[in-house]
């Protein structure tokens, strides 16, 4: 059985622990805060831009775009976007587990597809399964601008456009609830449904200059780097609040742990003054 002197440590360094659970799970509800007012902030960007393309699409069949065409597929890309640091649940765990397990069931070789992962734990963990990588991102700040992404969300766009991808999806955690995350797949190129689908705006009066065509030209591949930027967004709140949550229950379980070895220390206390009382009666007694 574990000492006084054991048990004491435990507990020393147990509070320890809790203290710090507890800050990183107030500094990830602030950051979450940010997160969120981030990606709500940048929708109405991406909702217009793709307001434009569709009445552009929809609007007149004579435009087209290699973006918006279906072709044979032969490769495909994955955008894939982790987090550079742990301590977040099953954050990550989820996300390349669901990732992998589509990737067995599509694919018969490497051949077929390739990887464009943002974040260190997810880099780490396709190397570790000898998945190809062909562009990386580590290191992105809390609260990214699209600065940040912008080379690797325009060379994945170019590649699509070069014809070294077929088609390109976007993997990452959808933000619920700071509870609940789910991990999404969303198809980003080619963006075929845009010409399938009448929408909202396709009924607006718009004068193009200098025509259609190379309005598409520009805003395309815009809009296809936006909805990369919009989904790194919602995989950072979703990021902060899995971190939270983690946070939450570790703190909780602090406490709880505390509660028991404080429980185990009294015990082992008063069993030891019992016993120190019960030599020293007996003592007494012997001498009489």
């Amino acid at each position: 059985m574990a000492s006084l002197r054991d048990i004491k440590a435990r507990i020393t360094s147990t509070k320890k622990t809790k203290q710090i659970t507890k800050a990183m799970q107030m500094v990830s509800a602030a950051k979450l805060n940010r997160a969120q007012s981030k990606a709500q902030a940048f929708q109405p960007y991406t909702d217009k831009i793709r307001e434009v393309v569709e009445g552009i699409a929809s609007s007149n069949t004579e435009v087209s775009h290699p973006m918006l065409e279906s072709r044979p597929v032969k490769k495909t890309g994955y955008v894939v976007m982790t987090s550079d640091t742990g301590l977040a649940g099953g954050y990550n765990s989820n996300l390349v587990r669901d990732l992998i397990k589509t990737i067995e069931s599509r694919h018969q070789s490497q051949d077929e597809y390739a990887i464009i992962v943002m974040g260190r734990i997810g880099r780490d963990l396709f190397k570790k399964r000898n998945l190809p990588i062909v562009q990386e991102l580590i290191g992105l700040p809390d609260q990214p601008e699209f600065n940040d992404i912008k080379n690797v969300a325009r060379t994945t766009v170019e590649m699509f456009a070069d014809g070294i991808f077929d088609e390109l999806y976007v993997w990452y955690n959808h933000f619920v609830n700071p509870i609940k995350q789910d991990v999404t797949e969303k198809k980003l190129l080619p963006l075929t449904d845009m010409a399938a689908k009448e929408s909202a705006g396709a009924s607006s009066e718009y004068i193009y200059e200098p025509s259609e065509s190379v309005i598409l030209e520009t805003l395309l591949p815009q809009y296809a780097e936006s909805l990369i930027y919009g989904a790194l967004l919602d995989a950072k709140a979703s990021e902060f609040g899995a971190r939270m949550t983690a946070m939450s229950a570790a703190t909780d379980n602090a406490s709880g742990l505390i509660d028991d070895l404080t429980l185990t220390f009294n015990r082992l206390r008063q069993a030891a003054i019992t016993q120190e009382i019960t030599e020293i009666v007996g003592g007494a007694a012997a001498l009489e």
